[in-house]
Formats: C-alpha cells, structure tokens, sequence
C-alpha cells in the first residue's frame, strides 16, 4: 500500500500586491484618520461606512475595464441555489458605493447631503513599487447641490486637512481647475469627432510630463520619446491646437489674470465661459475666507481625471522636495483629488444630482508626513512588570492593574521566567520604556526596583562607566511610589 502524501504546507507569504501592517504604522494611520474625520466633522459632515462589497452593476462605468467583470476588481458570481446569481465586487473606491447608498436612501437623508468615509479599497491591477492592491481612501462629499459654493468648501477643508495632519502652509498648494473650461476650449477647436476629442485629452493629461513644447508635437504630426519611439500626433493644424495651448498656459500671477486669459482661451463657447465664471465665483469664495494664493489657486494645468469630472476639479500638491531612488531631488507631487460628478447618481435614479467631493490618498500622505519627520519615530511600548517569582503572579498582576489603571500603558512579563536576562531582551524588544523588578527581598521590604531603560539604553551607547555611575538608571522606591515615579520618567521623556 503506498504511503499517503503528506499536504504541503502553505508559505507563509503575503499575497502578491498586498502588505501587512504592523503596530506604530496602524497607529500612525488611525491617529491621522481622527485628525481628518475632525476637520470633516467641524465643517459639518457626517461619517458614513458603506458596505465593502457592491454589485459590479452598482460598481459600473467607471471601472478602467468593464469587458470582464473581474478585470479591474476582485469579483465573484453568487451562486443562488445552483443557479448564477449578481456579480459580485470588493468596493474599488468610495465614491460608487455613495452614489448608491444616496440612490437608496434619499428619502431618508438630508439635501444637500454631506459625508465623509474612511476604508480600504481593491483593485485588480498589476502592483508595482509603491502601487499595491488594497489601500487606505479618505473621502468627502456633498450630494445635492449644484452650487460652486460647494466646490470652494471642499477646496477650503482639504487644505485646513493639511495643515491639521502636519503639512505647514508653504509645503502644499491646492489648485483648481473646470471641466467646462476645457470642453469649451473643444468646442473652440471646431473637432469633428468624437475619437479626436479623446486623442486631445489623452494628449492634455501628458502636459506634466511633456510640457507645452511636448503637447504642440503631440497634437500636431507626433514626437519621439524618451526611449527613441516616435509617438503620432492627433495630426491638428496650429491653429486648432492653439486653443489647447493657450488653455494650458493661461495660468497668470493673479487668479484675476487666469480668468481673463481663459475667457480668451474658450473664444466664444458658452459652456466655455459658464466654466470660467464658476472658477471666477470659487476664487472670490475663497478670497472672503481667507483663502490666498498662498493656499489655493486657479490653475489650468490641472488636467488628470477630467473624464470622469463634469464642473470643477482640484488636486492637492505636496511642493517639497524629496530624494528618488536614484537620488535626485523632485517634488513629492500630488496627495488628494477630486471634483463635481454630477452624473454619477444619475444612473441609479434617472434624475440628475449634483455632486462634488475629494478623496485623499491616506498612504501617500503619510509617506508624506514621514518625509517631512512629522511621524516615523520609534514607538513607546508598555511598561513591563518582570516576573521573579511564578508563584507571586498575583503581586504582578495587582501592580500593573495599578499602573493601567493611571492610564499608563503596562503589561505581565507571560514568557518564561526563568531567564531574567530574557525578560529585560523582550523589554527592548517592546521599546519599552521601564521596566519594574521585585523579587523576594524587595517583596519583604516593601520596595520595588524601577529600571530606565530609556537612559540605560543612552547610556550603554555613548557614555563611560563615570558617567554611569553618576547617572543611575535604576531606582528603588516604596512600593506605595510605582505609579508616581513610573510617570516622573514618562513624563520626563514625553
């Protein structure tokens, strides 16, 4: 009879495009996530959590491939009593999941209707460095109205947002654009169909990396790339390219000069100019809050997204420099976006709702906050109470009821006791910032030992035993002072 196969043991690996996430990051994220649901929160929003999963149908149009349910989501077809059911999808952002939650509750909510939300959403998208599969959003949006006035309030709370998590004024700017401004700067153009007026976006969105000189190339008869490729051009004549050029260069010193250099770039379009008055009607909304040039400010050059957009857009910018992997300086570039989609809960109630909202990208902006120092230190762990005495668990337990119970982070030594010198390793292990001792002489004298890790640490690294000896970092005081002298060296510390 042959030997049965053992079943292989699964690697302990985690899943191409996905990470764990361990103590101080998780900490890091979740105290960033109550400093920006407190800024969503004082301009008057309220929290919604929607369901993880949607319906593909819910999901729709707006996913990068709709040919295969499962291409751009993690989808799965429900099976209904042996019979296919709905399709079935990981949430692949925010802002579908509310266009349906408003479509089935708006009887029940407020008009205009304003929320915020904070999750993780999926995408089945080949990873790369940095690109992962599931990823923290933070959103916020007002459903209902179609005033700027709203628009220039997402505009105003993104930036307060930045200043709250650690971005000093100065390292950020906000800028504005409209849909309606480069849909009248097409109708300018006179194009005569559909497939050039998608080759002319596709070429705008290349602004940032080819600059003007790369787009007039672009909409003309091509240019060669980088690499040496030629790329073909929509092939415009200059005149009808210029309208485009001029839509992206007509950013002036003044948002009073931007507006008047899009007037003349739109020419005589309608839609053209009812998106150059809303950026004229958000600059002054601003202005009367406060809003300067400094913080935000109108500019053209904004072009990513303006598919999925119907009005104004925005894009917040990180403007320090940091250091790539190949060591050169660049900017650290864009951390949120976002803008008015007036068509989105169209699909589900066959009426026309406005929309407006933003979504910051909790990842980058931490990332962000590391580069500027702002988090990323070692983390404090618990105090530990070392064990001498297995049979005396009670007399370690009650004294770190005492310390939790002066709100100090502390915990019972649970590994074996035998090797004290193992307790004291775990300490460092944990960062942990003192440890307490007291073992039976202690016991019968009424006193613990308090050890300074944190100084002991210091000193074992850089100062002589003199020093050492001047500057005990070990302590022993009556057992009625742990807590007071536990927190004299928190405190100290902090």
């Amino acid at each position: 009879m042959a030997k049965e196969k053992k079943a292989p043991k699964p690697k302990a690996q985690t899943p191409k495009g996905f990470r764990d996430y361990f103590g101080t990051e998780v900490t890091e994220r979740a105290e960033m996530l109550a400093q920006i649901a407190g800024v969503y929160h004082r301009y008057g929003f309220d929290a919604l959590e929607s369901s993880a999963v949607e319906t593909v149908e819910a999901l729709g149009k707006f996913l990068p491939d709709v040919d295969r349910p499962n291409e751009g989501v993690f989808a799965w077809q429900e099976d209904e009593d042996g019979d296919k059911g709905d399709w079935l999808a990981l949430r692949y952002d925010l802002t579908a999941p509310l266009a349906r939650v408003y479509a089935q509750h708006r009887n029940d909510l407020p008009l205009p209707y304003r929320r915020y939300a904070m999750g993780p959403v999926w995408r089945n998208e080949k990873p790369g460095p940095g690109r992962f599969r599931q990823f923290y959003q933070c959103d916020a949006d007002t459903v209902g109205s179609g005033s700027v006035a709203a628009d220039a309030e997402i505009c105003a709370m993104l930036a307060d947002t930045l200043e709250v998590v650690g971005i000093p004024r100065g390292d950020y700017i906000v800028r504005v654009n409209n849909r309606k401004v480069l849909n009248g700067v097409l109708e300018a153009m006179g194009l005569s169909n559909d497939d050039q007026r998608d080759a002319v976006l596709r070429t705008i969105d290349k602004f940032d990396k080819v600059g003007e000189a790369g787009v007039r190339e672009l909409l003309g008869k091509g240019r060669l790339d980088a690499s040496g490729a030629y790329i073909d051009g929509v092939g415009l004549s200059d005149a009808q390219a210029e309208p485009v050029i001029a839509f992206l260069t007509s950013k002036g010193e003044t948002a009073t000069q931007t507006i008047e250099n899009l007037k003349a770039a739109v020419g005589e379009s309608t839609i053209g100019a009812e998106g150059v008055a809303e950026l004229e009607q958000i600059a002054d909304l601003l202005a009367a809050g406060g809003y300067g040039p400094d913080r935000i400010v109108i500019d053209p050059s904004v072009v990513r997204g303006l598919g999925y957009y119907t009005g104004p857009v925005f894009e917040a910018e990180l403007t320090f420099e940091i250091l790539d992997e190949k060591g050169r300086k660049r900017q650290f570039g864009s951390v949120a976006g976002g803008g008015r989609y007036d068509d989105l809960v169209k699909r589900f109630t066959g009426q026309p709702v406005p929309a407006t909202g933003v979504s910051i990208g909790v990842d980058r902006l931490l990332a962000a906050l590391r580069e500027k120092g702002r988090i990323g230190s070692k983390s404090t762990g618990p105090v530990v109470v070392t064990v001498m005495d297995r049979d005396r668990m009670g007399d370690y337990q009650a004294m770190v009821a005492e310390l939790r119970g002066a709100g100090i982070r502390a915990e019972v030594y649970l590994g074996n006791p035998k090797n004290f010198g193992n307790q004291l390793k775990y300490a460092d292990k944990r960062h942990s910032p003192v440890a307490v001792i007291e073992g039976g002489d202690e016991k019968a004298n009424g006193v613990v030992q308090i050890k300074d890790l944190i100084l002991g640490a210091k000193i074992a690294e850089s100062a002589s035993l003199e020093e050492w000896q001047d500057r005990p970092n070990q302590f022993e005081v009556p057992r009625g002072q742990l807590v007071s002298k536990v927190r004299e060296i928190l405190e100290s510390y902090s």
